[in-house]
């Protein structure tokens, strides 16, 4: 139907214009949680102020989820599934370098993920579909988690309720890496497991002129190091993307001295199960076999944080279909990152499908995780219109 014909309640103008109404409020609540940052599994305040603004709104939030999470839900004028749609709340410990009037006045704390951003995006498609609530068909359940940024707390909310019952779920992220108005998706696999191994390798301290009267713990390192990268060269399909990579290397104190021990910390980012089964496998075998070869005794400590995220195209399709409805032609196929998010905890709780949403400002190179990171906040408005038909055409 032409634009001008168009009735004046329908759906994309309803959205809308509700959306402008509510953005200026928005912004506000962006910049005031932007200002006070918290956290993994300290956001009292941001908590506070969701749980304020949705009682505001008339929704009955449940605090204290996932020790720190909020939960509400909308009910529709009529049954169906449930619907959740989660933002997290936290922020990074990062000293913020933006010089912005609304900056960080937390010394070393920034949010320079824009978890507030996606807090303050929930909040507005909260606004929106309160008023639409007659038209789902279901509930819609609104998800304000902690502790994303040490991959805790979805899981920790889980165990707490938080995704009892639920049908489908959306997550969404911010992508400074795409520009303002644009939108993005990837199908099947779009992020990565997220492991981490703590290996301690245990060697004979001695001088270093006399190396055979010790066992070096250094030499038996490097040479972990070195074998673990022929993990992803020579055991993992190439057609998997995998990660092996060593972020920190602790031994010894000067110059003579071989140390007694040495401490690697090490990432694996797998695509597929079957990658991150052989990974850990491989990484697992190579550590013993250099306790053997090089007379140290090792000590490995291998954590699995969380699986893959996993679009389901039973959620993909329909909201694809409904950011085109409501905003054009504005959303693209990307491609999948090695990067983690713990959303995938509730994408193996029912079929779950994660927006991509620019947030580039014109002329500026962001990146996530930056001192200096900036979004563009007309990414909130845009981001609560997306959200919102996804929602309405989902439950219709």
């Amino acid at each position: 139907m032409p634009h001008g014909d168009r009735l004046p309640n329908d759906p994309e103008t309803r959205i809308r214009e509700a959306t402008e109404a509510v953005a200026p409020r928005l912004i506000e609540i962006r910049r005031d949680i932007h200002t006070h940052p918290e956290l993994a599994f300290q956001e009292t305040r941001t908590a506070g102020i969701v749980a304020a603004e949705l009682t505001r709104l008339g929704l009955t939030p449940r605090t204290g989820v996932g020790r720190t999470g909020v939960v509400a839900e909308i009910k529709g004028g009529r049954p169906g599934p449930t619907l959740a749609i989660r933002a997290d709340m936290d922020a990074l410990p990062i000293h913020e370098e933006t010089a912005l009037p609304f900056a960080s006045e937390i010394a070393g704390q920034m949010h320079a993920c824009g978890h507030d951003i996606h807090t303050s995006t929930l909040l507005g498609v909260a606004a929106v579909l309160k008023d639409l609530a007659p038209q789902l068909a279901g509930t819609v359940r609104l998800i304000f988690q902690p502790a994303e940024e040490v991959l805790e707390g979805a899981a920790a909310m889980i165990a707490d309720g938080a995704a009892d019952g639920i049908d489908m779920a959306i997550g969404f992220h911010n992508h400074p890496d795409m520009p303002v108005g644009s939108f993005g998706y990837v199908r099947g696999a779009c992020l990565a497991a997220s492991d981490r191994f703590d290996l301690i390798i245990q060697g004979k301290s001695g001088h270093a002129a006399h190396p055979y009267a010790a066992i070096d713990p250094i030499v038996a390192a490097a040479a972990f190091v070195q074998e673990a990268q022929t993990v992803v060269s020579r055991e993992i399909k190439p057609i998997h993307p995998a990660v092996v990579t060593i972020g920190q290397f602790v031994g010894g104190t000067t110059y003579n001295i071989i140390p007694e021990r040495v401490h690697l910390k090490g990432t694996v980012r797998t695509l597929h199960h079957e990658s991150r089964d052989i990974a850990e496998a491989a990484l697992r075998r190579l550590a013993e076999g250099i306790g053997v070869s090089m007379r140290v005794k090792t000590e490995m400590k291998y954590v699995r944080k969380v699986p893959p995220l996993v679009n389901d195209d039973r959620v993909l399709d329909p909201v694809i279909a409904a950011v085109r409805r409501q905003m054009g032609d504005v959303i693209s196929e990307g491609e999948a990152s090695m990067g983690a998010e713990d959303f995938a905890e509730f994408a193996a709780v029912a079929p779950s499908f994660q927006l991509r949403i620019g947030s580039g400002q014109p002329g500026r190179d962001d990146r996530l995780h930056n001192a200096f990171y900036q979004p563009d906040e007309r990414c909130i408005g845009l981001g609560v219109q997306a959200l919102s038909r996804a929602a309405l055409d989902l439950l219709a």
